[in-house]
């Protein structure tokens, strides 16, 4: 059986191909249009999925849609008669259901190659987040949470999975909401691209909850759930102007004139950041906190089990699930790649698979289900573009010895240089996990600015992420366990903080990233020549691309390398370098101040 899941009409456009209940290719739209966040119809995602899976849309039997207008009907036809919103925002709701109802012939108009005849499943949007999370989960039994802005007319829900079968215990409804209210304050701080609350999480360590009365004020907790106080809020009452169409998405102003008559001033995108702002960041994410745990809390009471799986957008808050072993009694934390909108794409087809009787058989242990490219494509890219190359001082060689290839890359890596890390097929979700990465030497406490000044030019206060091999986790970080996907932060040891500064946050965390040989041989062996050389067994990761998605094909990493003041390239088996590297010479100095 093939079942085909979308998340389309919407931001983070994905699609993901499932055999008989194992997942063969998935990926996110903006990988292909070079667009953040795309949204709208994922058409080239569907091509690369049935290209990998060697299908046709004739031969798909299901799609799975991340989406089901009809859920909570009844709350929505009753929220109309009681609270009359504007006309234009029902116009808007009624747009967007029309839309997603034209699937099919999005479906003939878009995608080559066949006639899709099976059937289209909806799967309202929480049980998607929910099936993501749990079947592709380690766990035969968990708790399952979703947390996010909205979908199909709720923003949370909660209950438990077992074996097969998954049961939603609790909700929140519109218009309350986690994700609205952590969006809204990001809008408020002058940062309002779709997406940018990671900055927000970023910037808060720096601050001070001097402002956590004021959220309180902004939502409520309550038995169940959490309310916000409507006052301060556009959504539920306003046509908020989005985009979702064949483009980056975009959202107009979640809050109302009560937010700033509450907290002062907004502060404009260009404004420099003060300390009040760094407060106000701080506190929002002790809001979260609060109410993440508030929700959490009574299901592991309830339920008595120890094992938690997380998704929707709010899962992503990387800050809040490291906390959850040192918060709760839960002991195992299992939060898929692309825990967001893109991640129900996975959640719908997997519903559909259980839902037609097929049994759990697949583990997301790692998130390379993108695209990826033969020796012989490179060579094509770096034949095609040596001029450039040339041009730009570069030397390639070919090393077809993998541990030569990660020795001469570590090595590099020790003596200070900036390198693009391209191998293999491309991850899943929005983080780069050795496969599509920039890898730098974390002992450097000036990497940031380094960084910063060659390649990714953002804002200096978010922190830079290391990939740990993962049998030194222990040794480094207060708590140990495997967080293959980049979605937790841990508190490093205090005694190893000044031993990696470039990977180390103001608060003594760092959201690392596990790396197992079995996952991801070669960046495992390239780890390892790291520790040989430096007695440090991790590495500075971040994601390969400049202010623009990260790179999935070699001519864009080519183009980005060229573009910046990158120091060497490795596509697969090649390695270009902007200049002749004195290696033995930088073995012998870091060999000098190995880590203890």
């Amino acid at each position: 059986m093939l079942i085909l899941g979308l998340n389309a009409f919407h931001g983070d456009s994905s699609a993901c191909l499932l055999r008989d209940g194992k997942l063969v290719a998935a990926v996110e739209e903006e990988r292909f249009r070079r667009i953040k966040h795309w949204a709208g119809f994922p058409s080239q995602s569907i091509a690369y999925c049935l290209r990998e899976a060697g299908a046709t849309l004739g031969d798909v039997d299901h799609i799975a849609l991340n989406q089901d207008s009809r859920a909570q009907l009844w709350r929505k036809l009753a929220f109309v008669a009681r609270t009359m919103p504007s006309l234009k925002l029902v116009l808007q709701r009624l747009r967007n259901r029309q839309k997603r109802e034209g699937l099919r012939e999005f479906l003939a108009r878009s995608v080559p190659n066949g006639e899709f005849r099976g059937t289209i499943d909806n799967i309202e949007h929480h049980l998607c987040h929910m099936y993501s999370a749990f079947t592709v989960s380690p766990f035969r039994e968990a708790a399952v949470v979703s947390v996010d802005g909205f979908g199909d007319f709720s923003s949370a829900a909660w209950g438990v999975g077992r074996g097969e079968t998954l049961s939603v215990d609790g909700r929140v409804y519109f218009p309350h909401s986690l994700g609205i209210l952590y969006q809204a304050l990001t809008q408020y701080l002058g940062f309002p691209h779709f997406g940018d609350e990671y900055k927000v999480m970023g910037l808060a360590p720096y601050g001070k909850p001097a402002h956590l009365d004021k959220m309180r004020k902004i939502l409520r907790l309550e038995t169940g759930g959490f309310s916000l106080d409507l006052t301060y809020f556009r959504h539920h009452a306003e046509e908020v102007p989005y985009q979702w169409s064949d483009g980056s998405p975009e959202c107009g102003d979640l809050f109302a004139p009560a937010l700033e008559e509450l907290l002062g001033p907004r502060r404009k995108s260009d404004e420099p950041l003060s300390d009040y702002h760094r407060d106000i960041a701080r506190s929002v994410q002790a809001m979260y906190e609060e109410t993440f745990f508030h929700l959490i809390e009574p299901l592991q009471r309830q339920t008595g089990l120890t094992d938690l799986a997380l998704a929707g957008g709010c899962a992503a808050n990387s800050v809040a699930n490291g906390k959850v072993r040192r918060m709760t009694p839960f002991k195992r934390v299992y939060v898929q790649s692309a825990a967001g909108d893109a991640g129900g794409a996975i959640g719908a087809a997997f519903a559909v698979w259980h839902k037609t009787g097929g049994k759990r058989s697949f583990v997301m242990d790692h998130a390379f289900w993108g695209p990826h490219f033969s020796a012989e494509d490179i060579e094509g890219v770096l034949n095609s573009n040596a001029s450039r190359i040339e041009a730009a001082g570069c030397m390639i060689d070919r090393i077809t010895d993998e541990q030569e290839l990660c020795r001469q890359t570590a090595s590099a890596v020790a003596g200070g240089k900036v390198i693009g890390w391209f191998q293999g097929r491309m991850e899943w979700g929005p983080r780069a996990l050795g496969n599509r990465s920039i890898i730098c030497d974390p002992r450097r406490a000036d990497m940031k600015a380094i960084l910063n000044a060659k390649i990714k030019r953002r804002e200096s206060f978010r922190p830079f992420a290391p990939s740990v091999l993962s049998e030194a986790v222990a040794d480094w970080f207060e708590e140990d366990d495997d967080v293959p996907f980049m979605m937790q932060v841990f508190q490093i040891r205090e005694e190893k903080r000044p031993l990696i500064p470039a990977v180390t946050h103001i608060d003594g965390s760092g959201r690392l990233q596990t790396v197992t040989q079995a996952t991801n041989p070669r960046y495992h062996a390239l780890i390892s020549a790291f520790r040989d050389i430096t007695g440090v067994p991790m590495v500075l990761n971040t994601s390969f691309n400049e202010n623009e998605p990260v790179v999935c094909k070699p001519e864009e990493a080519l183009d980005c390398f060229l573009r910046t003041n990158m120091d060497v390239l490795v596509l697969g088996d090649f390695m270009l370098r902007r200049e002749p590297q004195k290696t033995d010479a930088t073995e012998a100095e870091v060999a000098e101040t190995p880590a203890q």
